[in-house]
Formats: C-alpha cells, structure tokens, sequence
C-alpha cells in the first residue's frame, strides 16, 4: 500500500495499480528498458494489473518476468471495461496509467490518475482527466515511490 495525503486534493491508501500496456509500458509492442525492474520494485506495494487489447499479441511474453496480472479486453468500448475493472478494485484505492483516449474514463475515476506523452503521444481528452501528467514511463513509476514528489505537483 502507498498513502498518499495531499493538502487541497485527496487522502488516499492505493492498494492496486491498473496501466494500460501499448503507449504505456511499451512502444510498438515492444515494452521500455527498465520497466519490468521498476514494476516488480513496486510490486512490493501495490498490486500490480495491466489491462490491455493486447493489439501486438505479446503482452504475456514481455510480462513473464513481472509481478502483475494482466488482463486482455475486447475491441468494442475498451474505455468502459477499462473503468469497469477499476470499478471493481475499488476506484479510491487505485492509481490507473495511461495514454490513449480509451484509457480517459479509468483516470477520471481512479484515486489518482496519471497520464503519459511518450511516443505514441496522448489523447487531449486524457490528459484532461488525469491528476498529473508526465512524459516518461519511469519517472511515473518513480513519482509512485517518492509520494512527496506528488505532493508537490498536487497541493494547492
């Protein structure tokens, strides 16, 4: 579990962290050096989930060394299963990941929601709904375990 407390936004005890894999962890299905480290690194606190369509058809392979779940959704409303599962966690004990405008809904809804620009980009609806923006996969999982960085950006 990682507590976060910050003046003028929200008290939370994140339980789970839910991410999106293509544009999130990885790049053309290809996932970023020094990801796999940092994710089982934080699984010491947080249960780990990715979800994903799964749209290169590699996911397992590159997540064999992790500590995650992961789950493949269907093509049709990813947004809406996206926010179904973290509905399911418990939205107020979820940190979600993510890039894409399927992934909007999920940040919107979960205790904190980050958004990425990285080499895919961003959807401008995303990153509307996100708590805090970054532009690199391991400063977000870093952010994750120096929580006064997040207090910094947040607090009013």
């Amino acid at each position: 579990m990682i507590s976060i407390n910050i003046p003028g936004f929200k008290e939370s005890q994140l339980h789970f962290l839910v991410l999106d894999f293509n544009g999130t962890l990885a790049v053309d299905g290809k996932i970023f050096n020094g990801v796999e480290k940092k994710l089982n690194e934080l699984a010491d606190y947080l249960e780990i989930h990715v979800i994903t369509a799964d749209t290169f058809g590699n996911v397992e392979a590159h997540l064999k060394n992790v500590t995650c779940k992961h789950t493949i959704i269907g093509e049709s409303e990813q947004d809406s299963q996206k926010l179904d599962f973290i509905v399911q966690l418990g939205t107020d004990n979820v940190v979600a990941i993510g890039n894409g405008r399927n992934d909007a809904l999920m940040l919107k809804h979960a205790a904190l929601g980050i958004g990425l620009i990285q080499k895919e980009g961003a959807s401008a609806e995303t990153l509307l709904s996100s708590d805090v923006v970054c532009n690199n996969i391991l400063d977000v999982l870093e952010l994750l375990t120096n929580p006064l960085r997040l207090k910094a950006t947040l607090r009013k």
